[in-house]
Formats: C-alpha cells, structure tokens, sequence
C-alpha cells in the first residue's frame, strides 16, 4: 500500500486520489516530492554523518543536529569525535565510526526529517532499538513531526499506542480501525487477538 502510495508502484486496477484527484494527473516529481519514507531496508553511505542526514555534502548544520535530536541520536553524535564531519564506517577511513543497527535507524529517522516533506512514512523505524531508545523516540515523536502528517507501519503493536488512527490489514485488506483503546474493547477483533498475544511476553 504505503509503495503504491508514493508511487513506486502504480495501481493495476482501482485508483489513489488526493484531494478527489487520480494521483497520475499530477506532475510526478511534484507529488513524490510530498513524501519522507524510511523503509525496512533503507542505506546509509560511508560519508560524514552530516552528509548522511542531508543526503548531500552540503547542508544546514544548526539543522542537521535539531533532527538528529528528535531522531535521539544527540548523545552518540556527541560521543564521535568530529560531530558531524564524523565519517560512518571505515570503507574509506580506518578511523570511521562503526554503528549499530539502531543507530543506523536513528539515523535513517533523521534523514526523512531533515527531507521536510509534509507527509513522513515510517516503516518498522524503531525495529532494531532497545525498548528504552523505543520509548525516547515515541515520547518525543509528535514534538519532532510537528504539524507533519506520519503513517507509521508496525508489527510491535505496543508501538502503536500513540497513533490517532489505526488501520490493521489482514490479507491484504482492512479489518479494523480506530484508537488503541476502541480497537482493545473488540475482544474478537484481530487487534486484540494481536495485543494479547504479544503481552503475554510482558506479564504474569
């Protein structure tokens, strides 16, 4: 869905429309310029971390870090000697910095709010965090996407709790949709099925 929305993909049957209008009417380069998507299998380059945000070699410093502090990335840029001049990996310099899996999507995060687009796509963002860096970025989410429009996809249902609206597909389709706390009343519903199952891990 999320591809066929941003047009990676287009439909092969029905149609997508924005504002009551088929979005192949539109200037193609224009309307995927509305969209900041972060993928499950999204890259980050052997360059300088400032680079690596603002997919570029040049860029706005002062704005560079502000999503780094909103993707929760402050404390481990701090830790890097050169800031943002800090090269990611050691395929060109032998001091590169290595990270991890999580930090790589913070990074990733930060990237797709440094694009500015109006709407922000989020595929499994917090996936490879521990539960803390999880909840840091949850707590701090709506702060730092502002008055931005964020689809976010999660398989880790306690992830969605902050979501003003969720759809939960199945097959293919939509099977329900509401708020955490309408979705967790339908004890018969998919959503609950889910949640219950995934809490049991949690509690006694």
């Amino acid at each position: 869905m999320i591809k066929l929305l941003c047009r990676l993909y287009d439909p092969t049957e029905g149609e997508i429309l924005l504002d009551g209008v088929n979005i192949k009417e539109y200037d193609y380069a224009q309307y995927t310029a509305l969209f900041s998507v972060v993928f499950q299998d999204f890259c980050l380059f052997p360059f300088e971390l400032g680079a690596n945000v603002a997919a570029g070699k040049t860029y706005e410093t002062e704005r560079v870090t502000a999503c780094l502090e909103g993707a929760g990335f402050t404390e481990r840029m701090q830790s890097m000697a050169d800031g943002l001049d800090s090269m990611l990996y050691k395929t060109f310099d032998e001091d590169g910095t290595q990270i991890s899996g999580g930090e790589a999507q913070k990074i990733a995060l930060a990237r797709a709010l440094y694009r500015d687009a109006p709407f922000v796509i989020l595929d499994e963002p917090t996936a490879a965090l521990d539960p803390i860096a999880e909840y840091e970025v949850y707590t701090t989410f709506d702060e730092t996407i502002g008055s931005k429009t964020a689809v976010f996809i999660s398989h880790r249902l306690s992830s969605c709790r902050f979501c003003h609206d969720i759809a939960v597909f199945d097959d293919g389709h939509i099977v329900q949709r509401g708020e955490h706390d309408e979705l967790l009343t339908k004890e018969d519903g998919l959503y609950r099925q889910l949640w219950d199952a995934q809490a049991q891990h949690y509690v006694d």
